[in-house]
């Protein structure tokens, strides 16, 4: 405890990363950081095939907001309990083989899809928890190669190049797989079926573009509780970050799985679906692209900010009517305003992570704690919306759950202030 004390104490000094991470020229990223973003890419192409879908699959079966909510919720713990044990495999062991394991994993669960059919809404559990353990394995590994290809002067560059390449992939797949869902017979039975199996394909694709990423070997072994230790520490900044993230995960627990749900309620057309997603990430590409190239590391608290106001202001209309028109209105004010806010809040948690080189190995384990944090918050947020749904189902009441879980973004922004202001890596000064 006493070196983690003093360590805190000196959290504001300037430190070297050289040896950690490679450098960057200019404001080009690294060959393997490209890399990922291809892997990356693929990945984000594959789920929005068909995870944009999958909750409106569930839902056209039982028409029950509770039964998606379980299904998130299943998602979401076993995501956090794989994240924590999976650790050690990643610090000690081969963290590009957890990558794999990811996207294999997360195949698999498409696999269950095309098997169970219709049956899919009674087995919610089982999947939630198979999405969970793939989302986690992915996730947890990508984090710590991102951490390891990155640096502080490139990381919004990055950040903005992967909200770009998620943009362009939730703009036209979720279309595509909207199209191709309404035009197959069998009342989209059959289209469901084709899009599940194109996702499988793609995921071989990202599979076996992983095996060029390059392994790199941490000095320490895994230390299971480093990261909670850490939060004992009396002027640990980690106690204004966790709290942030966990409000983070509040929102995006919530809205990663209603949205689309409403959509298709408010249209009955999963050809409006696709196109909502469409226009939206249409929005973000340009958004992502233009805050990765002008967020500056002393612009951030004030664009994060800026985003947050924005995101719950967008809300505002489905108070009027919950229609496409609303919600697209929602969708689109969003999408513009949201790179502002996640850019500065993920660029300032890695920061965090590679203060000094104590702290940059012992990256797994702060990105654990990084992603529980997270989870909690997306567990909290469905907990209450399936709280919620269950006691009330009217407009009214889910426009009411909808304004308080998206407010949870302004929260992040009270805590993430203080690190966003009292940079531990000033930039500006070592240029």
């Amino acid at each position: 405890m006493e070196h983690l004390k003093h360590r805190i104490h000196h959290e504001g000094r300037l430190t070297n990363r050289s040896k950690q991470q490679p450098h960057i020229k200019g404001s080009k990223l690294v060959p393997q950081a490209r890399l990922l973003l291809i892997v990356h890419g693929l990945f984000a192409v594959a789920q929005a095939l068909s995870g944009t879908f999958v909750n409106v699959y569930i839902w056209k079966v039982k028409n029950d907001f509770a039964l998606i909510g379980w299904f998130a919720l299943a998602t979401q713990i076993m995501g956090a309990l794989t994240f924590w044990l999976a650790g050690k495999w990643v610090k000690e062991h081969n963290k590009m083989m957890v990558l794999r394991l990811g996207v294999g994993i997360s195949a698999l669960f498409y696999v269950l899809v095309l098997i169970l059919g219709k049956q899919s809404a009674d087995m919610v559990l089982l999947l939630g928890g198979v999405q969970g353990v793939a989302a986690g394995f992915f996730w947890l590994a990508f984090n710590v190669v991102y951490f390891e290809v990155t640096s502080p002067e490139d990381r919004d560059l990055f950040n903005g190049w992967s909200g770009l390449l998620g943009s362009a992939s939730g703009m036209l797949a979720p279309w595509i797989s909207g199209m191709v869902i309404t035009r197959i017979g069998d009342g989209g039975g059959s289209g469901y079926r084709w899009i599940f199996t194109i996702s499988l394909v793609v995921f071989v694709i990202g599979v076996i573009v992983s095996f060029f990423l390059k392994k790199k070997k941490l000095p320490c072994s895994y230390d299971w509780f480093y990261g909670f230790r850490i939060l004992k520490v009396k002027g640990s900044l980690w106690r204004y970050a966790i709290p942030a993230l966990t409000a983070q995960g509040i929102r995006e627990g919530v809205f990663a799985f209603i949205i689309g749900v409403l959509i298709f309620i408010a249209t009955n057309n999963e050809t409006k679906v696709g196109s909502f997603w469409l226009y939206t990430s249409a929005v973000a590409l340009i958004s992502f692209w233009a805050a990765g190239r002008w967020i500056k590391p002393r612009y951030r608290k004030y664009s994060m900010l800026i985003g947050v106001i924005m995101m719950v202001l967008a809300i505002v209309p489905l108070f009027w009517k919950v229609s496409y028109g609303t919600l697209l209105i929602f969708g689109v004010v969003a999408a513009l305003f949201f790179p502002l806010y996640i850019i500065p809040m993920t660029s300032r948690v890695f920061d965090l992570i590679g203060r000094d080189e104590e702290s940059a190995n012992h990256r797994v384990e702060l990105i654990v704690i990084r992603e529980l944090a997270l989870n909690a918050g997306r567990i909290i947020g469905t907990i209450t919306f399936i709280i919620v749904v269950s006691w009330r189902e009217s407009a009214l009441a889910m426009n009411w759950l909808m304004l308080g879980i998206g407010s949870s973004p302004i929260i992040a922004w009270l805590f993430m202030r203080r690190l966003l202001t009292d940079s531990l890596i000033s930039i500006d000064k070592r240029r």
